[in-house]
């Protein structure tokens, strides 16, 4: 399909999505959210995709919110401001909830909903030269669709003090503060990205899908009863699947299982 924001393409099972206005930084307005969200529906669907990979070009991964698009927002009516508010949660939850795992490669400013983007993914990867911003109440806003993802990945502690004082946080701030899982240096970014890329794709499908639904259901829950006995459950479930079955089948005769992608 063609888009007018975004690029997209497949290597290797992996589906890669490129944020497409370097002259705008990659801001969002409502022709970008919907067209991340058809592309990310349509990795989803594909059964040839393994990973999905958002990116930016340019000099920013994705500097908030494009300015033309406040503008006219100023004028929207209350229906037109709930419609328009959703279509970013509805992208957001898209990337978040997706069965195969999402990665973000970062790098310049990754401000406000840029922010979003990132916490949504699964694995975020920047370099030195990335920097964040949770602007929004310098504008007289609030980081409202985006807040779930962001408060998951920094805690909510550290999230009261960027949220409320809107600080620019640089790339070693935000390693820390597990806003991000690793840093590159520029140069060395693509070949970290590559690196766990291909560490995903080694993974069965149905693994990973259940894995990811599996971190969700029990983050936060008491270990109990209720829960040992759904955990077990669960691996007795995909042990027997055929996937499980293939997997312990190629560990025992030294060979890669049949989902791992043909180098040659």
């Amino acid at each position: 399909m063609s888009y007018q924001t975004i690029e997209t393409a497949l290597n290797e099972g992996v589906a890669l999505i490129w944020l497409n206005r370097p002259e705008l930084r990659n801001a969002l307005n409502e022709t970008l959210i919907a067209e991340l969200t058809d592309a990310f529906e349509s990795a989803i669907d594909d059964d040839s995709v393994r990973a999905i990979l958002l990116a930016g070009h340019g000099k920013a991964f994705c500097a908030g919110a494009d300015l033309n698009w406040m503008k006219r927002a100023r004028d929207f009516t209350p229906e037109q401001n709930r419609a328009d508010t959703a279509a970013l949660a509805r992208l957001l939850r898209t990337i978040y909830e997706s069965p195969k795992p999402t990665v973000a490669r970062v790098h310049g400013p990754a401000f406000a909903g840029g922010m979003g983007l990132v916490t949504a993914c699964d694995i975020a990867l920047a370099s030195t030269d990335a920097k964040f911003c949770l602007s929004e109440v310098k504008l007289g806003l609030i980081p409202a669709m985006i807040s779930p993802y962001v408060i998951k990945a920094m805690g909510e502690s550290t999230a009261r003090r960027y949220f409320l004082t809107a600080e620019v946080i640089e790339a070693a701030e935000a390693y820390r503060i597990g806003l991000i899982h690793d840093l590159s240096m520029p140069v060395e970014l693509d070949d970290k990205v590559n690196e766990v890329l291909g560490h995903l794709v080694q993974g069965g499908p149905q693994a990973l899908r259940e894995t990811k639904r599996l971190i969700r259901d029990v983050s936060g829950r008491a270990i109990d009863d209720a829960l040992l006995a759904d955990t077990a459950e669960r691996i007795a479930r995909v042990r027997a699947g055929d996937e499980g079955q293939e997997g312990i089948a190629s560990f025992f005769e030294k060979r890669k299982p049949a989902w791992v992608p043909d180098q040659s």
